[in-house]
């Protein structure tokens, strides 16, 4: 993810009480309709103040000195120059989060295990920040220039062994600052065996000087103290709806994609099968398992997968194709064949930076 306080949770884990913002219960169409920065949501009282929490914990093991800055945005984030880290918005009210899920299909960072793997890596890119990591020669040496342009687009090779994996999508390959917030997010993560589980790869090179370093700035301030606040929810001022309009338009797939041969195998449009269902009403109605079971094992958006599939289904129904076979063999190839052209979509160059 480009590079762009913790408060304590109580010691039981509770919540603060708080009363119900006004627009909690308004249909979605309304509250698209509100700005960002009227929404009045903070970090305080919800389910991001224990996991900034837990991950200072996470800090504190390892004896590091340094706790970023957190802050509500769109999107997560950490800004260059500064040493914190911007939470999407939505991940402050559960009417927020569904609002998300019916807008995306997926809530990034919606549950507390994706939620401290996020912040993990966010909080690599703050301590990059903080110490000025990336000018070291060592670092450059390692991971590349932190300088070179981020793309819009990667394609990532997913047996390299010179990368770790952490977050989905390879993302350690997108960009020399992603590398290192990967590797770092690796290495802070609570019982992380590394030693073993990268034994024989060279991304064990970037563990270990990743150790090191940690090691070395433990006890170190932070040579750049500023904290500011970018691109805060309280300074947006567009609606929801044009940030939603927006951020689907990010994870739109632009690809016309050939699929009637597959299709055509998978499903018949023969005349003896014309009583049989439709593909397309099957299809749409294995949707959402279908999707998010592609999502969790290639790491493309729900969004692209949806989009690849919306795709299938209609050409389904315009080639007038039926099902033939049991609704297992059906539901085992459509899985396949989903899978296969989001993977042909993603290794065509178009695994978008998505955080």
């Amino acid at each position: 993810m480009p590079n762009r306080r913790a408060t304590s949770a109580k010691s039981n884990g509770s919540r603060r009480r708080r009363s119900e913002p006004d627009w909690a219960h308004l249909p979605d169409r309304e509250l698209l309709d509100l700005r960002m920065c009227d929404l009045g949501v903070k970090i305080e009282g919800s389910v991001i103040e224990e996991s900034v929490a837990r991950i200072d914990v996470e800090m504190e093991r390892r004896g590091l000195r340094f706790r970023p800055a957190y802050w509500l945005s769109e999107e997560w984030f950490s800004p260059d120059g500064i040493g914190g880290v911007a939470i999407p918005f939505y991940l402050a009210h559960p009417r927020l989060m569904k609002l998300e899920k019916r807008q995306m299909l997926a809530v990034e960072g919606g549950t507390r295990q994706w939620r401290l793997r996020i912040l993990r890596h966010e909080v690599g890119h703050a301590i990059d920040n903080a110490y000025r990591l990336r000018r070291r020669q060592r670092w450059r040496h390692l991971f590349g220039s932190s300088a070179e342009p981020y793309p819009e687009f990667y394609s990532p090779k997913p047996y390299s062994k010179r990368y770790v994996l952490h977050l989905d999508a390879w993302y350690a390959q997108s960009h020399p600052s992603e590398d290192f917030a990967e590797t770092f997010a690796v290495w802070l993560r609570p019982g992380s065996r590394w030693r073993t589980q990268y034994k024989g790869w060279p991304a064990l090179k970037k563990l270990h000087y990743v150790n090191e370093l940690m090691h070395e700035i433990a006890e170190k301030a932070p040579l750049v103290r500023a904290r500011r606040q970018v691109d805060a929810l309280s300074h947006l001022k567009k609606t929801l709806r044009q940030h939603y309009e927006e951020k689907r338009a990010r994870y739109s797939t632009e690809h016309a994609a050939v699929y009637d041969r597959d299709l055509r195998r998978l499903f018949s449009d023969a005349e003896k099968y014309r009583a049989r269902p439709s593909a397309a009403v099957v299809l749409r109605s294995m949707r959402s398992d279908l999707r998010e079971l592609v999502a969790h094992w290639t790491g493309a958006h729900q969004y692209t997968i949806d989009q690849v599939l919306q795709e299938m289904i209609s050409r389904c129904r315009e080639l007038k194709l039926r099902v033939y076979r049991s609704e297992r063999h059906t539901r085992r190839d459509a899985l396949i064949l989903l899978t296969v052209h989001t993977m042909n979509y993603l290794h065509a160059g178009h695994h978008r930076l998505a955080l």
